[in-house]
């Protein structure tokens, strides 16, 4: 999921989903990775580019957190709270860091009760699209929910509903994109903010041949590569993988609707060796071609850091550090 922020005294602008920056930007000062937990109560920040990075983590009011999401220069997270069923902007990140504290402080956040089971959300200009899974406690109703973020407040502006289940969602300019989960596919909302509230049809769907179960979905156009996660079944800690498309605009577009994307089009990242079992949700880095993962099954949870691969294979990650219940992941090259 990637993004440009402002400050929070401003209206937010330039921003496109929930993963990481697109900017190709080679004088980068910061690249910012950040995560959130569902079971520990705290999210982590991380600036990838100190010569010895340090991961410092911080406590908010959400036992139970997704879809985060960092502005830089309002030096704030957001995330989609399933604790206390609401949107959270937290402020104050660097200076904890440099004061050595604990905790963050609660800026902004939405109503409580518009969405329950949240899993992920999509941040751009100044609005944010939070996904709500179906259960039975929110009448097995899978949502979309937009937003808009100011210095007064998060407001709910559209409400959507959709005919199958959600997980990962991308914005990629006006256009939306999103995982079915329990399935191998992706669906595309062309110009998602223009559709009324209420029941919403996706503009085309496609399957991505050899992928058990999509989750983490991120766009780097850019570099026009789609990265997608495959938790393979729940329960396995050894059938998670990374599938990477090239050129994938033009793959996408000459798909047929309810077509495949065959494996002969995309990378495959899969095997022992990746550490892969779970992936829940990515991002990418198109100036170091580096693919950031939250794998949530594997040691309680780990952070899994890749390099792009040339051909399918099963790489180990550059890195992996464990970080218990971690559920998403964002990245930010300023």
């Amino acid at each position: 999921m990637k993004k440009v922020f402002i400050c929070l005294s401003m209206v937010l602008l330039v921003f496109s989903s929930c993963d990481n920056n697109d900017e190709n930007n080679n004088n980068s000062k910061e690249l910012a990775q950040v995560t959130s937990s569902n079971t520990s109560g705290k999210i982590t920040y991380t600036n990838l580019l100190e010569s010895s990075p340090m991961v410092k983590s911080f406590t908010i009011a959400s036992l139970d957190a997704e879809g985060i999401s960092y502005d830089s220069q309002a030096d704030a997270v957001t995330v989609a709270s399933r604790t206390n069923n609401k949107l959270e902007t937290y402020t104050g990140i660097k200076a904890g860091v440099l004061a050595g504290t604990d905790n963050l402080s609660l800026s902004l956040s939405s109503e409580i009760g518009h969405f329950l089971n949240a899993r992920e959300t999509a941040v751009y200009g100044d609005k944010i699209v939070v996904v709500q899974d179906q259960i039975a406690a929110n009448g097995n109703l899978n949502k979309l929910f937009l937003y808009q973020r100011n210095n007064a407040g998060i407001t709910l502006l559209k409400t959507f509903t959709t005919d199958f289940k959600l997980w990962g969602i991308h914005m990629d300019g006006s256009d939306l994109y999103a995982v079915v989960d329990l399935t191998g596919d992706i669906v595309q909302f062309k110009n998602f903010e223009n559709n009324a509230s209420g029941a919403i049809t996706a503009t085309k769907r496609v399957t991505i041949e050899g992928l058990i179960r999509t989750h983490g979905i991120t766009y780097s156009a850019s570099d026009n590569v789609m990265v997608l996660t495959d938790v393979g079944s729940a329960t396995s800690a050894t059938d998670g993988g990374l599938v990477l498309i090239n050129n994938f605009s033009s793959v996408f577009a000459s798909t047929a609707a309810a077509g495949k994307i065959t494996m002969d089009k995309q990378i495959r990242i899969y095997g022992p060796k990746s550490l892969l079992g779970n992936p829940v949700d990515v991002a990418y880095d198109n100036v170091s071609k580096n693919i950031y993962v939250a794998e949530r099954l594997n040691g309680g949870g780990q952070v899994l850091i890749y390099s792009t691969p040339s051909a399918s294979g099963d790489y180990a990650p550059l890195s992996a550090r464990t970080e218990a219940g971690v559920t998403s992941i964002f990245v930010l090259r300023k």
